[in-house]
């Protein structure tokens, strides 16, 4: 089994490839995705399907056979009144076959093998549909590839007014969802259950096939998401004719088997591997964590000094992944407002000094009536200090140096469709770029009438603004290269 033997024996390729997530991951390991175990699970698939991970045996009966027995269960069933007869279905001309399949293979479509049926949602407006013991299956209950329950359960009586049973062994993929995007979600259902109009149901005329069905469907996903779904619509969905009609491959019986049993054996070799990787990201993630305390934890210059000299001798394996370099870059700025980054000069004009005018520039903008006067801060307490300040430094309180301006939320909110191509800045969250500015390219402008409608919420040049709330909260950014603006309900200007 030379493929099978090829991925073992470079295993190491990988499970040292890593990409940044779009958002926090698995464990103190943040963003990370195992990047290369994830390809690994694709291509142990695409093998799969298409004949290249298993051997062929010229002894196995041939998937024609395979194809006959299917059509004579299919034939049975419609005999029986299970089915409705189907009009025949089209011959797989010549230009459909894209390539030259393996001994003993054939090409067929999903129609061939299966009867397909949809489901729906029970009217929400009675009660007596919903609460029962029957799993309704929907594509947020299709996280795993086999169906054991479901999240919402319907009563017998939905059953009876028009939701159609699925029996267990059937294969479930979801037809219409958002998540069509980036993925294509297929699950065996292990129970009896039915299913809501964003699922298809795939009922196999030839039960023995139907762990093969779906790993013929996860085999070839991305082609399905590029090429068998519909985008640019409200939500995607998949190009459902299309996809029964296309021609794909089928192994013959005994080799499905094989097929099925090196997979199963890869893909738990994958398992362990995610996990070893997982646990090794979160051991190296609490190792460099544990490491850059002890630079804030240190007490003078020379235990600082020491510490990081400890710690740059094995930069290059400490600073390897995305959440390690952001740790550093938090030390960093720790160690910056700490008043251990830089030395201190006692020929400097001590901080306290520095409050006294920036309080007599306050008083002064009271006395001109540009902002409003303030009731006292109480002063700080020993016991909100949380540890001793440099020589030179100066506890305060950011009420004590700034001014906070929450916009305006009021009748006089801009809508989007008052949005204009040029004119002011309308600011939000999503315009705070990760240097620090805002951003040029995707900015929203508003008139300078509407502007002058709000009450407040405006920047000035200095000015900096904050995220208050969502995903980006503590986002901060200076209103470069902006002079004039406003700002959305989920900042606060500084």
């Amino acid at each position: 089994m030379a493929v099978e033997k090829l991925i073992v024996d470079h295993i190491d390729t990988w499970t040292t490839a890593l990409q940044p997530r779009s958002s926090a991951g698995r464990g103190s390991s943040g963003k990370i995705d195992l990047y290369g175990i994830k390809k690994l699970r694709e291509l142990i698939l695409e093998l799969a399907v298409r004949g290249k991970l298993v051997p062929q045996d010229p002894n196995d009966e041939p998937a024609s056979e395979l194809l006959k027995r299917i059509a004579a269960e299919k034939t049975e069933l419609v005999k029986q009144g299970k089915i409705k007869k189907q009009k025949p279905l089209p011959e797989i001309s010549e230009e459909e076959k894209p390539f030259e399949l393996p001994v003993g293979w054939e090409w067929v479509t999903f129609s061939h093998l299966g009867h397909f049926f949809g489901g729906k949602t029970p009217s929400k407006m009675k009660d007596e549909y919903w609460g029962g013991t029957i799993p309704w299956v929907t594509p947020k209950d299709m996280k795993t590839n086999l169906i054991v329950d479901s999240e919402d359960k319907v009563t017998p009586l939905a059953i009876e007014d028009g939701l159609t049973k699925v029996s267990p062994g059937s294969i479930l993929f979801v037809a219409r969802s958002g998540i069509l995007r980036r993925i294509f979600p297929v699950a065996i259902t292990s129970i009896e259950c039915t299913v809501n109009q964003d699922l298809k149901v795939l009922s196999p005329f030839l039960s023995e096939i139907s762990y093969y069905i779906r790993l013929m469907m996860n085999g070839f996903e991305r082609y399905i998401v590029e090429n068998l779904t519909k985008t640019g619509t409200t939500v995607e969905s998949l190009l459902f004719d299309d996809f029964i009609s296309h021609p794909f491959m089928i192994p013959p019986f005994a080799e499905q088997n094989r097929i099925l049993s090196t997979v199963k054996k890869l893909m738990s070799l994958c398992d362990q591997l995610e996990q070893h990787s997982l646990t090794s990201l979160d051991a190296h993630q609490q190792l460099v964590e544990t490491l850059l305390t002890t630079l804030t934890d240190s007490q003078n210059a020379d235990a600082l000094a020491e510490n990081w000299a400890r710690i740059s001798e094995h930069f290059d394996t400490l600073f390897t992944t995305e959440a390690s370099i952001d740790a550093l870059k938090q030390t960093i700025l720790q160690l910056a407002v700490m008043g251990k980054l830089v030395p201190q000069d006692p020929n400097d004009e001590p901080a306290s000094e520095l409050l006294k005018r920036i309080a007599q520039e306050k008083a002064q903008l009271v006395k001109d009536g540009k902002i409003k006067k303030q009731k006292p801060l109480p002063p700080i307490s020993d016991k909100e200090k949380p540890f001793e300040v440099p020589e030179g430094w100066e506890w305060c309180k950011f009420g004590l140096i700034s001014e906070f301006i929450n916009g305006d939320r009021g009748s006089n909110y801009p809508n989007k469709n008052e949005y204009v191509v040029h004119g002011i800045p309308w600011i939000n969250t999503g315009h705070i770029e990760k240097n620090g500015t805002l951003s040029i390219t995707d900015m929203n402008f508003i008139t300078e009438k509407k502007f002058n409608e709000l009450r407040s919420g405006k920047i000035q040049s200095g000015d900096l603004v904050y995220c208050l709330r969502g995903a980006t909260f503590g986002k901060t950014a200076f209103v470069k290269p902006y002079e004039s603006g406003a700002i959305a309900s989920s900042l606060m200007i500084i």
